[in-house]
This record gives C-alpha cells, structure tokens and sequence, in this order.
C-alpha cells in the first residue's frame, strides 16, 4: 500500500520540466533528484516527502525519451504517479526503472494539490483520504507488477539470473 500527499500538475508535463537538460550530465538518481521539477515548480524538491505522489492531467512525460526523467522522480522518494494519460515512452521508462504509474481520469479529476492518497497496486484502488472517495485504475499486469517490485528491469533480470 502506498500513501502520501499529492503534488499536481496540468497537461503536457514534459521531461524538460520533470528534470531540465542542463542536468543530463547527471547520471547519479541522488544528484538528479535534487532538480525534479525545477522548472515546473522551484520548491518542488523542497516539499516532497518519501512516498508522495505526482499528479497530472494528460500526457505527462511527453517530449525526449531520456530516462533521466522517471529516475529523478523515483529518487526524490515519489511513489507513483497518476495521470489521465502518459506519454508511452515514458509510461515504459518508469516501468523499465519501477516507478509505478496509474491512469485514472476520475481521480485526477477528484483530486487537489496536497491531498493524502493510499493506493494499492496489485488492484488498481485509489482511495482520497482527504475527500473519503475512491476511484479504480487497471492494475497492472502480473508481469509488469514483478517488474515494479523487483525495482525495475535490470534487478528483475538479475534476480531471475540470480546475479547479485
């Protein structure tokens, strides 16, 4: 179970603004972090707490296919973000490193900025604390859900090869 406050956004998110290029010299996700969402909203980094969630209108993660984009979100301590819709190379690029991803145009419709949400994973549940509703987004798939529990596609692969 995941919960946290919410932070939300508009339409068309791009990956400039959830880590602006000038930083994609950064691989460290602890360095990347400290510029999620800079140019979107400068106190970002300042009021995330581990857990919270990131939510957006449609297209989120639109624009270059840097996976930069979902680690810095991922290592400022974002738990998942949900969205009418994602950007599909993003929507990829978060699975491929973990970060859960939900679409559910309900809840973003029925949410506000600093909200308390708890979601479940494994059934796709959204329940708002703060306005007690609850909304539904198509779990993932068992596959996909082993991806997002093993931290991504690399440690999926590991721990199927049994690599440490």
């Amino acid at each position: 179970m995941l919960k946290g406050k919410v932070h939300k956004y508009g339409a068309n998110v791009d990956t400039d603004a959830i880590i602006p290029a000038r930083y994609l010299n950064v691989s460290e996700p602890a360095l990347l972090a400290q510029h999620c969402m800079e140019d979107i909203d400068k106190d970002f980094v300042n009021r995330v707490k581990p857990g919270d969630i990131i939510m957006a209108t449609t297209n989120f993660g639109c624009g270059s296919s840097r996976e930069h984009a979902p680690i810095c979100i991922k290592a400022a301590g974002v738990s998942c973000v949900i969205a009418k819709t994602f950007a599909r190379i993003y929507f990829r690029n978060a699975i491929d490193i973990g970060l859960p991803l939900l679409e559910c145009e309900e809840a973003v419709e029925n949410t506000e900025t600093g909200d308390i949400l708890e979601v479940e994973l494994a059934t796709g549940k959204i329940k708002n604390i703060t306005r007690n509703k609850e909304f539904t987004a198509r779990p993932y798939p068992e596959f996909m859900s082993q991806l997002i529990a093993a931290g991504g596609l690399i440690e999926y692969t590991k721990k199927k090869l049994g690599v440490s």
